[in-house]
């Protein structure tokens, strides 16, 4: 042991002055065959909309050599004019110098791009932008593709003008969220889209008349271009079919009137349509709903103005509301399709409530409808009145209705439907199908969009319906049965 401490003080002696040893994978090489692979040639992004930041794309950059290599330069090929930006190692700018990349190692470059206007491209049609990252290492120049596909679009926040017309060549886009005033309309014509970002509602103290004057010549396919569509504003193919993307469009009492909604589409929200009558103000606000359908909507712990109060999503949410929905159809909606509380009336004819929710497990009926109300200050029973015509409730839970206190009601009216329900699968009329499984040609499974609910040929319940309301067309335009129509939003397609 006497030994040890002079050893130890030699040995650390002999380390001063041996050459140092650096690994090897931090020795740089300038081999010219040492170039480098990336993890794709062109990054690319889907249709943004001008004046919008897109997503972040990652592109990694990879060092197969065992030594380090220097690339002497990252840049944009074009930084004074390019409109896209990138951060190399933390560090954001049009050009990077002198960066290292150990052997068998790799670099994250981050890109992203904001889009001006696109002077050259049609109205309403998309536009390309390109630019190049170019890379030098070695002597050798590698460049990775930057390809962008731009989109014009009028951008829509805060309070409208009185009388606003949203036109459909070039898509309307809600970075925020935008309200109608009080006495005022806004008027939504054939074919216009709308994207609406995170969070946003179009909020209606007005009027709301969405595609008022369009009258179709000819049966039209589910992706007709005059139908108005209501989205997010993400439009990378993943965000397709995702919920709660946006609020919805929301009708609050006092001023709201007579609002329209026709020949629509709106999915991926928290709601659909919402009106927000808590204290049951008189004259409720009344929305008519014709030839729309509602599919991807969900939300949990929504909160409306100040009340204070919490409320699933749904389709339709009505807290002392009035809907009448005719050729409506309600798809993939995680909590409700229709939620009706403190009293309303809810009259439907024709619909389809075909509610699937392949994506995740929903616990819920799909319409539920009570008298009783939301606030302390009024309790309820509150005045309600529910007709179902002609109609499919149907879904993936076995029971599909609730209807509270329905003895209360002003009118409770259930006649010529198709109905899952155990709760009333005795007590109502004869002319409804209870328990019969309709046979869609291809209820929704994992795609939500791969959806069709006409009626099979086979199916049990075709010719239920009655005339009723003067509906002599479908969902898509197809003319009716004059005598024994099918229940649903669709008449069934010739075999």
């Amino acid at each position: 042991m006497r030994f040890l401490l002079p050893c130890l003080l030699v040995l650390s002696c002999l380390l001063t002055v041996l050459p140092g040893c650096e690994p090897k994978e931090d020795l740089v090489t300038t081999d010219p065959g040492a170039k480098l692979e990336f993890s794709t040639d062109t990054v690319m992004f889907d249709t943004v909309f001008a004046q919008t930041t897109t997503v972040t794309k990652r592109l990694w950059v990879y060092n197969r050599n065992s030594r380090a290599v220097k690339v002497e330069q990252i840049r944009i090929a074009n930084p004074a004019v390019s409109e896209y930006s990138v951060v190399v190692n933390g560090d954001a700018g049009p050009i990077a110098n002198n960066v290292e990349i150990r052997g068998k190692d790799s670099l994250l470059v981050l890109v992203r791009a904001k889009l001006g206007p696109g002077t050259a491209a049609p109205e309403g049609k998309p536009f390309l932008n390109t630019d190049q990252l170019q890379f030098k290492t070695n002597g050798n120049d590698q460049q990775v593709q930057l390809v962008a596909y731009g989109q014009n679009a009028y951008f829509h926040r805060g309070a409208l003008s009185c009388a606003e017309v949203w036109k459909a060549d070039k898509p309307h886009v809600l970075p925020g969220s935008v309200l109608v005033p009080a006495g005022c309309v806004l008027t939504i014509e054939a074919g216009a889209r709308v994207y609406a970002h995170a969070g946003v509602a179009i909020i209606v103290k007005g009027t709301l008349r969405v595609n008022p004057d369009f009258v179709p010549t000819a049966v039209l396919k589910p992706d007709d271009r005059n139908i108005v569509r209501f989205a997010g504003d993400r439009l990378e193919p993943f965000y397709n079919d995702v919920p709660g993307q946006w609020a919805g469009i929301q009708f609050d009492p006092g001023s709201s009137r007579n609002s329209v909604v026709r020949y629509a589409e709106i999915k991926n929200s928290s709601f659909g349509l919402l009106v927000y009558n808590p204290e049951n103000l008189q004259p409720r606000p009344r929305v008519t709903v014709e030839n729309t359908v509602f599919k991807n909507i969900s939300g949990a712990g929504l909160t409306f103005a100040s009340g204070g109060q919490s409320f699933d999503g749904a389709g339709i949410l009505g807290i002392g509301a009035e809907f009448t929905l005719t050729n409506c159809l309600f798809t993939n909606c995680g909590e409700y399709a229709i939620l009706g509380l403190a009293g309303g009336t809810y009259n439907l004819n024709f619909c389809t409530i075909a509610n699937f929710t392949p994506a995740f497990r929903r616990e819920t009926e799909s319409v539920a409808i009570t008298n009783e109300g939301v606030l302390k200050s009024v309790p309820g029973p509150l005045l309600t009145r529910v007709s179902i015509r002609n109609s499919i409730v149907w879904g993936s839970v076995e029971e599909e209705l609730l209807f509270k206190n329905s003895a209360a009601y002003a009118d409770f009216t259930l006649e010529n439907n198709v109905l899952r329900t155990q709760r009333y699968k005795t007590g109502l009329p004869a002319s409804n199908r209870i328990n019969t499984d309709p046979k869609f040609k291809r209820p929704a499974g994992l795609f939500a969009d791969k959806f069709d609910y006409n009626l099979d040929t086979l199916s049990a319940v075709r010719d239920l319906a009655r005339p009723f309301g003067g509906v002599s067309n479908d969902l898509l335009n197809r003319p009716r049965d004059p005598a024994t129509p099918d229940p649903g939003a669709y008449e069934r397609k010739n075999p």
